[in-house]
């Protein structure tokens, strides 16, 4: 709590320029979180997933490759939500090296 303080007083003697590029290192810091997608060890091995299931994002990057709807996919799988497949798309967009890889490695498992 005490840095807080103090950096809430570093904060007011800032210039209008200054927050700016304090809220731009802000937005480039927690760009990378992708809120709805956890990464578990313990999880999928560590494969990116949707939060409170066992779905990587690899397997439903790879069914919408393959022309699965995002109604099929919400209807094959009852836990996941809308928000839920706008989080995967917008991880996969980000980070799609590492999806391709882990599509390619699950292919012939």
């Amino acid at each position: 709590m005490q840095h807080t303080r103090n950096l809430e007083k570093i904060y007011k003697g800032l210039s209008r320029a200054e927050k700016a590029q304090l809220l731009q290192w802000a937005a480039r810091d927690l760009g990378d979180s992708f809120p709805g997608i956890e990464s578990n060890p313990l999880i999928c091995g560590g494969e990116p997933c949707i939060t409170r299931t066992r779905i990587p994002v690899w397997l439903l990057a790879q069914a919408r490759h393959l022309g699965t709807s995002e109604a099929d996919l919400l209807r094959s799988y009852p836990t996941l939500r809308a928000e839920d497949l706008a989080n995967a798309w917008a991880f996969e967009r980000s980070h799609r090296k590492e999806i391709d890889s882990q599509i390619k490695a699950n292919e012939g498992a």
